[in-house]
């Protein structure tokens, strides 16, 4: 995900360097400043609290962090991956 402004041209330069597709968008209500309002990894997005609908399941789309896999097994894994990250902060905390 990129800069909302980001040229076309860019975009496709960056995409063949890197060898991943890209997608310009936004957070956090229209903010531009990605690195700001979210993180992202292989399992899980947090986003800024303003973020929008539409914004999170652009996110999710992208990052492919909801497969027709786990839609079927109806959360379970998301679920144990959920207590097993609380469980860790909280032990920290």
């Amino acid at each position: 995900m990129v800069h909302p402004r980001t040229s076309l041209e860019d975009i496709e330069e960056l995409s063949s360097l890197l060898q991943v597709p890209l997608v310009a968008g936004t957070v956090n209500r229209g903010s531009d400043v990605l690195g700001g309002g979210m993180v992202v990894n292989d399992f899980a997005a947090f986003c800024g609290l303003d973020t929008t609908g539409t914004e999170i399941s652009v996110i999710e789309s992208i990052f492919k962090l909801q497969t027709q896999q786990q839609k079927h097994q109806g959360g379970q894994q998301q679920q144990s991956l959920v207590a097993g990250m609380r469980a860790s902060l909280i032990d920290q905390l």
